[in-house]
């Protein structure tokens, strides 16, 4: 699945609403706005603030700057409440200008969370500047409001040019903050992140109700309303990683597969973890040659283009590939020296328990699955336990045959040391295209250029080396 059904799912609620209820007229009380709005949003500036400043004494540059927009996009709405004509001051522009400026304003500053220099700690002071400007201004313009009411020209209107410019801007600016966040959610899954996606949508959804329409209809309170509930959550994710411990990833959209590998419990659930634990306390050297394939096997997907969605599920079948090794006797699994041919036909049954194990547990999707029967197939039909050919394994499980494979030349072995990198390669460019898919070992020499230096070094282990 890619990132645009998931925004498109979030989006339909707040769209059908606005399109069958945006229009109808409506006439509340002027101190509906004044309270509902502005007192609103007064809370939620407080909070806001209370986020950038969590933010600065963890040293996460991203929360300052996610904090700090939300501080300029509640300050904006305060003012845009609290100066409603009729309450506190008389007609003004500013309602207008706030209303028309909060939205654009801050998506410019969220959209600064994805900029490697924004997620540097030594950007944090930068970020509370621009922070403290922009309150300034407002607060500035607000002043000017209540002493000389009709010094701020009443502008954009509704539906004229420079507000439908604001909306395409905005538009745009959201639209790349939720395709960021929605790739987030299909890697991790995580509710936390979704709810970022759906605030995001939510404050879209909320510049057309702004930018369009007029205080007499109703799309127009509902684009408030959008507006303080897509800050809610948005801010809520946010202070949920701050208040665990971890930087918040879904509005830079940054998180690579491999880390989601790294931590698997808190990405794929405790079904996962447990058993790993399980393999560590089988075989200790198994489990972390199931770590390796996984994250290797995810880099290369990654260089080879696939979807947040495919690259979780490459994860999840990179850890568990082996998990069939399980049943096999410790006597087999941990003999120091080459199998015989009978110990290896037991070897050679694991893809099936392994299968088995996943289909007694339930919760695991039949590609997953598919992946832990399938890694030992080859594109030329010489594999095992089905003899499958190339036009049966998709790309995932032939990606997770050649990273297999490789991990286990370059493990040391009780009775052979480790090949080099460079013999672990050859081996696989003469079988490409025969036994290996020869896209998979090229993207493969390509992570491997960019990342030989920081593979770590392998301790050797008893553990059996011929199956990978």
């Amino acid at each position: 699945m890619s990132s645009v059904p998931v925004v498109a799912c979030c989006t339909l609620l707040p769209v059908a609403t606005l399109w069958l209820l945006g229009k109808q007229m409506v006439m509340p009380p002027l101190w509906v706005h004044f309270y509902g709005v502005g007192v609103t949003a007064l809370v939620a500036t407080a909070a806001a603030v209370a986020l950038t400043t969590a933010g600065v004494r963890a040293a996460d540059a991203r929360s300052v700057v996610v904090g700090g927009g939300f501080t300029l996009m509640a300050a904006l709405l305060a003012m845009h409440g609290l100066l409603t004509p009729g309450v506190l001051i008389g007609p003004n522009g500013v309602i207008a200008l706030t209303g028309a400026a909060t939205l654009p304003v801050g998506a410019a500053v969220l959209i600064l969370s994805g900029l490697r220099w924004f997620n540097d700690p030594k950007s944090i002071p930068w970020v509370i500047g621009i922070a403290g400007a922009g309150a300034a201004a407002i607060f500035g313009l607000s002043l000017t409001c209540v002493l000389e009411p009709g010094l701020v020209p009443s502008v954009p209107q509704p539906r004229s040019h420079p507000a439908l410019a604001l909306l395409a801007v905005g538009l745009v600016l959201f639209g790349a903050l939720a395709a960021r966040a929605a790739n987030t959610f299909l890697l991790t899954r995580r509710v936390a992140d979704l709810a970022v996606v759906c605030g995001l949508v939510l404050l879209a959804a909320s510049l057309y109700g702004a930018l369009v329409l007029t205080f007499m209809d109703l799309g127009w309170w509902l684009g408030h309303l959008f507006e303080v509930i897509g800050i809610a959550l948005v801010g809520a994710s946010v202070a949920f990683d701050l208040r665990r411990g971890r930087r918040s990833r879904p509005l830079a959209g940054d998180l690579r597969a491999a880390e989601i590998v790294a931590s698997e419990e808190a990405f794929f659930g405790a079904r996962v973890r447990a058993l790993m634990v399980r393999l560590a306390d089988k075989d200790a050297s198994t489990e972390m040659h199931t770590r390796r394939v996984a994250t290797l096997a995810v880099e290369v997907g990654e260089q080879l283009g696939l979807s947040a969605g495919r690259l979780r599920r490459l994860a999840i079948g990179g850890l568990l590939h082996d998990m069939g090794k399980l049943s096999v006797p410790d006597a087999i699994l941990q003999k120091p020296g080459p199998l015989d041919e009978e110990e290896f036909e037991q070897i050679k049954l694991h893809p099936q328990r392994g299968r088995e194990l996943l289909s007694e547990l339930g919760g695991f999707d039949q590609q997953t699955a598919r992946l832990v029967l399938d890694h030992h197939e080859r594109l030329d039909g010489s594999g095992y336990p089905r003899g499958l050919g190339g036009s049966d394994l998709d790309t995932e499980t032939r990606i997770l045959a050649v990273c297999d494979v490789y991990d286990a030349l370059v493990s040391p072995r009780v009775y052979r040391p480790a090949w080099s990198v460079e013999q672990a390669l050859g081996l696989l460019r003469e079988e490409a295209g025969t036994a290996f898919d020869p896209q998979c070992v090229a993207a493969l020499e390509q992570v491997l250029g960019h990342n030989v230096a920081a593979l770590p070094a392998t301790p050797v282990t008893p553990r059996l080396a011929s199956t990978g």
